[in-house]
């Protein structure tokens, strides 16, 4: 079944920066942070007012709820939210595979995925999946507003990836590349193209980081992202 953080996600990019300040011993677990086998869970720490000093989200031992290893990639330099229900965490049913989510600004949400050997965390790169359709990256003119995802862990390092995105065009050739990968959404008062792209793809990690999708498929839905998750 998908999971459930897409919703989540789906409503977070247009709200405010979420903060919080830490006691200093509080290691708070974030959203779906407990993994299946209740050993380990997620939990984010930060210093200063706004949690925002020295900030990291931990893997912990539990039920002793001890850390073990800071996880790579998230940290001060690349986070807007420090509030630990501002992270969401989707676990594989072995515990040993994770993907977290959180956003890097207002309207962008990351993906990270990991693995997990004993105290040791390696990251693998989550597919980035309108490269993948566009064969290219998202441009500034494209003007981005929204991206959301969800992850369904379907065994050991596979899994399916759902990518969806909202941007703002001045014509219609970013439309005509997506082909039926995108969608047009409304027509804005100022001549300018407000579009959906929707896309799911099956994955599994690689040795040394790396990601491979092995088949790319359009989105089953566009527009409401909170609908658009819960649509098999």
């Amino acid at each position: 079944m998908l999971t459930a953080f897409g919703l989540a996600l789906a409503l977070v990019p247009a709200q405010a920066t979420s903060n919080h300040h830490y006691a200093k011993d509080e290691y708070a677990v974030i959203r779906n942070g407990l993994a299946p086998s209740k050993q380990l869970s997620l939990a984010s720490h930060g210093g200063g007012e706004l949690g925002d000093d020295d900030f990291h989200v931990w893997l912990m031992a539990e039920p002793a709820h001890k850390k073990i290893v800071a996880l790579p990639d998230i940290g001060s330099e690349n986070n807007l939210d420090t509030d630990p229900d501002a992270y969401h965490a989707t676990w594989s049913a072995d515990s040993r595979h994770v993907a977290v989510a959180f956003r890097s600004s207002r309207h962008e949400v990351d993906l990270n995925l990991y693995s997990i050997e004993g105290r040791r965390v390696t990251e693998t790169a989550a597919p980035n999946l309108f490269k993948e359709v566009t064969g290219r990256d998202i441009a500034d003119s494209d003007d981005p507003r929204q991206r959301v995802f969800a992850v369904d862990w379907r065994g050991g390092a596979r899994f399916t990836l759902r990518e969806y995105r909202t941007l703002v065009v001045s014509d219609e050739s970013l439309l005509k590349l997506l082909g039926s990968y995108g969608r047009l959404l409304e027509k804005l008062p100022d001549g300018k193209l407000f579009i959906g792209f929707s896309a799911e793809a099956d994955c599994f990690g690689w040795p040394g980081g790396r990601s491979r999708v092995v088949d790319l498929r359009p989105g089953r839905a566009f527009g409401d992202a909170v609908d658009w998750w819960y649509t098999r």
